[in-house]
């Protein structure tokens, strides 16, 4: 009776619990994915499954957002650079973009250049939110390719206290420019229309209010000098340097002090009465009926000295 029968039917197994069938696995070739990967050495970019995966981005903007992250600093990814680029047009890609930037795989700002030209700046992010710290519970996330749950990473170390704050350099302050004896406001603002149309002539020649409020005493200077704004403006813009300036309103103050004027006769008010040439009215001459300018009728000059030596 204790000798086993090796031909009896086995104990059929229980049903799992909560389940109608047992897991089964696809058939190898009908359905899934096979991966026949192969190491890159060089020309790759690493793109987080946090991209890839996205649950909410369209493929659209998920494509594109890898292709900005394998570009090179500085290559041009505007709306338009990017139609030339893809067969998609402007709309579809500029829809793309802005869903890019509304879960901050891309973040776009209006700066304004030393030119005064007003560009956008794009900036791609590989992973949104990476300067903040990291929950505790996204370390033990998922490999989607593997299956398997990653080892947890070891938690970021905490931020060191900052040290004294580094000293900035003070920028120089302008050089002095001459100041006029008489500062009227329609003289200071002739001035200050003045320079402000430079930048009409250079773009270079872009001055801030402080630097056009600082320069216009000595513009005017110039003006209460007898100086037209025609002689101002050459004297400023002529012969600037060709590799450009690193800070336009010193190079013009500099300038105004350089090439200043020498003061205009009587100060630049009208001469007084007595320095006036007076003009006499015109007369003919008794003696040739000549015509000559003096203050009483009579004979011109040279028939008053011809009486004396004909005599």
């Amino acid at each position: 009776m204790d000798t086993k029968n090796p031909s009896a039917p086995p104990c059929a197994q229980s049903r799992p619990a909560g389940k109608n069938h047992p897991q089964r696995r696809p058939k190898s070739g009908i359905s899934g994915v096979i991966h026949d990967n192969a190491r890159h050495a060089n020309r790759f970019t690493v793109i987080g499954n946090h991209l890839a995966q996205h649950p909410e981005l369209s493929l659209l903007a998920i494509g594109l957002s890898v292709h900005i992250q394998s570009l090179p600093p500085g290559a041009p990814v505007d709306i338009k650079s990017l139609a030339k680029r893809f067969p998609e047009g402007t709309t579809r890609i500029a829809a793309a973009l802005r869903e890019l930037e509304a879960h901050g795989y891309l973040r776009r700002t209006r700066e304004r250049t030393t030119t005064g030209h007003i560009v956008t700046r794009t900036i791609s992010c590989n992973q949104p939110g990476h300067h903040a710290e990291r929950p505790a519970d996204a370390d033990a996330d998922t490999d989607a390719n593997s299956g398997s749950a990653r080892p947890p990473r070891p938690a970021h170390p905490t931020t060191a206290a900052p040290g004294p704050p580094k000293k900035r350099t003070p920028r120089k302050p302008l050089p002095a420019v001459p100041q006029p004896a008489y500062s009227g406001p329609g003289l200071l603002q002739q001035a200050t229309d003045l320079l402000a149309g430079l930048r009409r002539l250079d773009p270079d020649l872009l001055l801030s209010a402080c630097d056009t409020a600082h320069l216009a005493p000595g513009v005017a200077t110039w003006l209460e000098r007898d100086a037209s704004p025609t002689a101002v403006r050459h004297a400023l813009i002529s012969d600037l340097p060709p590799e450009g300036m690193r800070r336009p309103a010193a190079f013009l103050a500099h300038r105004l002090i350089a090439r200043l004027p020498p003061p205009a006769p009587f100060g630049g008010l009208p001469p007084p009465p007595e320095t006036v040439p007076v003009r006499h009215p015109l007369r003919n001459c008794d003696g040739c009926d000549r015509g000559f300018r003096g203050p009483e009728a009579g004979r011109c000059r040279d028939c008053r000295v011809a009486v004396p030596m004909a005599a």
